[in-house]
């Protein structure tokens, strides 16, 4: 849980520095224009959409954006995008997942393995690290949303499975399948949470060092900066002061 805790607060920073709003933006609207193609454009009434709109709203994409992508789904316009989760380790054996939305799966895959290679990882067969990791839904607020006690009371009351609570705020683990269910419970005794989406949860990690760590961002950034891929998730560990060095 740590370990994942730390990579979700690499991910806000990162998300935070102008030079990567507008690439995330993009793949918001991406993903935003997926869900409302796939079931109604109603966020309300369109669990994957309203989570979609939520994550998006979460990093301070404009209102304006979000409706365009919504409307893109309405008018038929946009790509046809495939899901695609490739597997591989990094630098140290890390396991990572990478998560794709792409319209090419030739040129997407190309771009996946290369970028793993050029970065000290290979990319394995589908399946290859998916062991390392649960599926899960993560719901996150923001320390003023309450006391440790009354955050944990609400989420067991939600039908949450864990809770970890700290001077940043507290993250609240569900299973996938009852994220939208455990989100709307917990925002009618919460209020609005500042996001909630599914996750790939590490169940085995990998303790690095200052210099793996340093690899592995290396790689982790590359692969971010490809416009097909969605999400990158890795089972590291690392101590504070790794953290604070890097």
């Amino acid at each position: 849980m740590a370990g994942h805790s730390k990579w979700a607060n690499i991910q806000h920073r990162k998300g935070r520095q102008d030079k990567l709003r507008s690439k995330l933006f993009s793949k918001f609207s991406k993903e935003i224009t997926v869900a409302a193609k796939m079931g109604d454009p109603d966020p309300e009434k369109n669990p994957r959409l309203r989570l979609a709109v939520k994550e998006a709203k979460s990093q301070s994409m404009p209102k304006d954006n979000i409706d365009r992508a919504i409307k893109k789904a309405i008018g038929g316009e946009g790509d046809d995008y495939e899901e695609i989760r490739y597997e591989g380790y990094g630098p140290n054996g890390v396991a990572i997942i990478v998560e794709t939305m792409t319209d090419n799966r030739n040129r997407t895959a190309s771009t996946v393995r290369s970028t793993f290679s050029k970065n000290g990882g290979n990319l394995g067969e589908t399946g290859s690290v998916g062991f390392m990791f649960d599926r899960k839904g993560q719901i996150t607020y923001p320390a003023s949303a309450g006391d440790a006690d009354t955050v944990m009371e609400a989420a067991i009351e939600a039908g949450a499975e864990d809770c970890e609570s700290s001077e940043e705020g507290h993250i609240i683990i569900c299973e996938d399948s009852d994220l939208n269910d455990v989100s709307n419970a917990l925002e009618a005794a919460l209020g609005e949470s500042d996001s909630a989406k599914l996750i790939w949860q590490p169940n085995i990690s990998t303790e690095m060092d200052l210099e793996g760590m340093t690899k592995l961002m290396k790689l982790i950034d590359a692969l971010e900066d490809d416009d097909d891929i969605q999400r990158v998730t890795a089972n590291f560990e690392a101590s504070d002061e790794v953290m604070e060095q890097l």
